[in-house]
């Protein structure tokens, strides 16, 4: 057995005996592919390594080098979802975007919700936006319009008695 000295030896055996080496490791690995790129990986690994102490055993050294990439590259692979995999979680995700029908029968209901609103008093739709809309208490939709909290409770009151009548006349139409 012949001893080499360093990352430059190593690389010159490497290169000088590269046949043999892979001939070596698809018998190891079953796979003609796999042991090529495995010692590409070790090529890769040792033109960027420092310098290496002498190695009594190059071709053992560089066998076992390939083969420890190559089984961390089938860790790596074996981790990963096949694309027959990856459809059938897609298939279980629903879509979010609408049907067509489905979208224009919201649009429909939006445009009547919008005409409902437009046709309240102007205190009344003031106080079912601020409340609904933007989220504020009636507490606060009271302070923001300089009313009562009693009257932004009535004015509520009678928003959401039109829209359950709308809600009622609607329902009946599908």
């Amino acid at each position: 057995m012949e001893d080499v000295q360093g990352t430059g030896s190593l690389l010159d055996y490497f290169g000088q005996n590269y046949a043999a080496l892979k001939q070596r490791l698809v018998r190891r690995l079953g796979n003609r592919e796999l042991a090529g790129d495995a010692l590409h990986d070790t090529w890769l690994r040792l033109n960027g390594a420092g310098d290496i102490d002498a190695v009594r055993d190059p071709a053992s050294y560089l066998t076992r080098m390939a083969v420890n990439i190559a089984i961390d590259v089938q860790r790596r692979n074996s981790r990963m979802l096949s694309g027959a995999e990856i459809d059938a979680l897609l298939d279980g995700v629903a879509d979010p975007a609408p049907e067509p029908a489905r979208a224009f029968e919201v649009h429909s209901d939006l445009a009547g919700l919008m005409e409902l609103l437009d046709c309240m008093p102007a205190r009344r739709r003031a106080v079912a936006l601020l409340v609904h809309a933007e989220g504020l208490t009636q507490k606060a939709a009271a302070q923001r319009l300089g009313v009562s909290l009693r009257t932004v409770e009535y004015e509520l009151q009678k928003a959401h008695q039109r829209l359950a009548a709308y809600a009622a006349a609607h329902d009946g139409k599908k």
